[in-house]
C-alpha cells in the first residue's frame, strides 16, 4: 500500500519521518494545480497541510534542537523525492506527447483504460499508481518502454524489509545503494 496514493492520504494520522514530510509536501503541491479544476481535492490538501504543520512544529520548530543527523535525513529525503518527481514528470511528458502523436486526448485514454478523466489525471500526475494492466496497455498502444512507465523506486517499508533481510544472509555483497532507496543512514 502506498500511503501517499491519493485514495490513502485521508487515512494518515501523522508523518513519521523526513521522507514522509517531503512526500506529503510534494503531493500537496501537485494537488494545488488539480484543485484549481476540481475543488474535491481541497479537503485532501487541508489534511496534508495539517500533517505537514504538525510534523514541522514537532521536529523543526526550534533551530537549536535540529541535529546534523536530522539535516542529513532531510537532505536524503529531499533528493529521493526529487528523483521520484523527475521520473513522474518525464513519464507524464512522454505519455502526453504520445497521445498528441496519436491524435487523442486524455479523455480518450481514460475511455481506453476504462477509468474516469480524474482518475487518469491522478495516474499521469503520479498521485495514484498505474495498475499493471494499465501499464501494459499504454506500452502496447504507444510503444513506450516499460522502464519509462514503471517507477524504479522501492517503497520505504519494502526497502527496510529488504535491508533487514539482507543483513541476515551469508552473502554480504548484495545490498541496496542510496540510488536503490537505501535508507540505512536514516534507520541505523
Amino acid at each position: 500500500m502506498d500511503k501517499f496514493s491519493i485514495q490513502n492520504i485521508s487515512k494518515l494520522t501523522s508523518l513519521q519521518n523526513e521522507f514522509e514530510l517531503e512526500k506529503a509536501t510534494s503531493v500537496f503541491l501537485k494537488l494545488r494545480v488539480l484543485a484549481k479544476e476540481d475543488k474535491s481535492y481541497e479537503p485532501i490538501r487541508r489534511h496534508l497541510s495539517k500533517l505537514i504543520k504538525n510534523y514541522e512544529d514537532q521536529y523543526w520548530n526550534n533551530e537549536d534542537n535540529v541535529s546534523d543527523f536530522q539535516v542529513k535525513e532531510s537532505d536524503l529525503a529531499e533528493s529521493l523525492i526529487i528523483a521520484e518527481e523527475d521520473f513522474y514528470k518525464k513519464r507524464k511528458q512522454l505519455i502526453k506527447s504520445r497521445l498528441k502523436v496519436a491524435n487523442i486526448n486524455q479523455n480518450d485514454l481514460a475511455r481506453i483504460l476504462g477509468h474516469s478523466k480524474t482518475y487518469v489525471s491522478e495516474l499521469i500526475n503520479g498521485l495514484r499508481p498505474f495498475s499493471k494492466e494499465d501499464i501494459v496497455i499504454i506500452n502496447r498502444l504507444f510503444k513506450i518502454k516499460f522502464d519509462d512507465l514503471i517507477p524504479p523506486f522501492i517503497k520505504q517499508d519494502k526497502a527496510i524489509h529488504i535491508k533487514n533481510t539482507l543483513r541476515t544472509l551469508s552473502n554480504k555483497e548484495i545490498k541496496l545503494s542510496i540510488k536503490d532507496f537505501d535508507l540505512e543512514p536514516i534507520l541505523t
